[in-house]
């Protein structure tokens, strides 16, 4: 089989990435004011609504993440990639039309497995990439977060205005439309000599990690490092629309423009700014100065007194996006072209395991300083618990190098 050409297959992956992302940048400014419709409730019970909400979409992709990487590492990438793209058709398609909170657990649910994918894309990023175009091809999944988080966002904020519903739709359209999209143009980067059988025990989510674990200690140690950042990005992810909303006073709108601009710095660093700094400095540096970033970012977030002041915070919190593409270039460089959708299935696997453990905890954090019997109101508190994340998983991945 014929390799298919980068240019193209970069393309699609990253409006695959994009589509995904969408759907989580429409929900940010939306579901804080959809909860609260649909169960009258005020923004603080709606957090806790939220945490639960990311507990079952984060479940669906735990347990089918690593079967869909293995599943790609068996019959290719292509249509595993079509599968999901069409089932977040479905999922959004539910969100739009739920009449009760019940509905939208049923639209997450849907969701967690579709979004399993992500796997399957940086596998196939994985397929067609070599050296240090490796780490630069995953700032390209990055800059197609924050180019599907600027539109997300923006959707969310905007359309909001004309009615809860309409955000939804939009993401649904998008979703199916790139669906089509790949069957006409989507070529397969998985020569059949590079395939594998599928074994379930393979397939077992925490098996898979600790298999890592036991043949190479110091990914291992780099994984868990990787899982840490994640578990603290979800305090950013999925809570600050709801702290906006509650210590600001801001308006959906307002979201919207953050949104935004968090988006275009995001494209910045990790579409252009990462190209010129792993060549340079190497990717360890990058990962430890992306996340010392992160936790000087997210610091800054807890203690703003000022809605204006989190556009300024969220620079130094964006500079931290340079440590999770040389995370994965790293990691890929220690598996062979056989294991890749393993390892990207390994990935989603704690990005799972943060799903379902950041968003409770920072929604609990957040629940617990801004409720009225609270004896310290504090909104910025699960930020600060972020940031001392960020400073553990710089230890963790500091020991990881002196391992390798």
């Amino acid at each position: 089989m014929a390799k298919p050409k980068q240019s193209a297959a970069l393309g699609f992956i990253f409006i695959t990435i994009f589509v995904d992302v969408l759907g989580l940048g429409v929900i940010i400014p939306v579901l804080p004011k959809l909860l609260q419709t649909l169960g009258h409730i005020d923004v603080r019970e709606a957090s806790w609504y939220n945490g639960w909400l990311t507990f079952v979409y984060a479940s669906m992709q735990l347990i089918f993440a690593s079967i869909m990487g293995n599943l790609s590492d068996r019959y290719g990438r292509r249509p595993i990639l079509l599968i999901s793209l069409f089932g977040f058709g479905i999922d959004y398609t539910v969100m739009a039309f739920s009449p009760t909170i019940a509905w939208l657990f049923v639209g997450r649910t849907i969701a967690g497995i579709c979004g399993a994918s992500t796997s399957t894309a940086t596998a196939y990023i994985a397929d067609v990439s070599t050296g240090d175009k490796r780490a630069a091809n995953f700032g390209l999944v990055g800059a197609a977060s924050a180019v599907g988080l600027i539109f997300g966002i923006a959707l969310g904020a905007y359309l909001t205005a004309i009615n809860l519903r309409l955000p939804f739709m939009a993401a649904a359209g998008f979703a199916f439309a790139n669906g089509f999209y790949g069957l006409f143009v989507l070529p397969e980067s998985l020569p059949p000599e590079h395939r594998r059988k599928f074994e379930w025990k393979r397939a077992n989510p925490l098996l898979s990690l600790l298999r890592i674990y036991k043949k190479q200690p110091a990914l291992a140690s780099l994984l868990g490092a990787t899982a840490i950042v994640y578990i603290a990005q979800k305090a950013v992810e999925y809570l600050m629309s709801f702290f906006v909303y509650e210590k600001f006073d801001w308006t959906p709108a307002s979201v919207g423009t953050l949104g935004i601009f968090l988006g275009v710095v995001l494209v910045a660093i990790q579409g252009v700014l990462i190209r010129y700094t792993v060549p340079k400095f190497g990717q360890q540096k990058n990962i430890i100065a992306g996340l010392i970033f992160y936790a000087v970012g997210l610091s800054l977030v807890a203690v703003a007194t000022q809605g204006w002041m989190l556009y300024f915070c969220m620079i130094p919190y964006c500079l931290g996006g340079l440590s999770g593409p040389a995370m994965q270039g790293l990691a890929t460089e220690k598996v062979g072209k056989d294991e890749q959708g393993e390892l990207q299935g390994a990935f989603a696997i704690l990005n799972s395991l943060s799903l379902i453990v950041g968003p409770l905890l920072f929604s609990y954090v957040f629940f617990f300083f801004t409720k009225k019997t609270s004896s310290v109101y504090f909104p910025g508190a699960p930020y600060l618990l972020a940031a001392i994340l960020m400073l553990i998983s710089t230890f963790i991945a500091v020991r990881s190098f002196k391992k390798a």
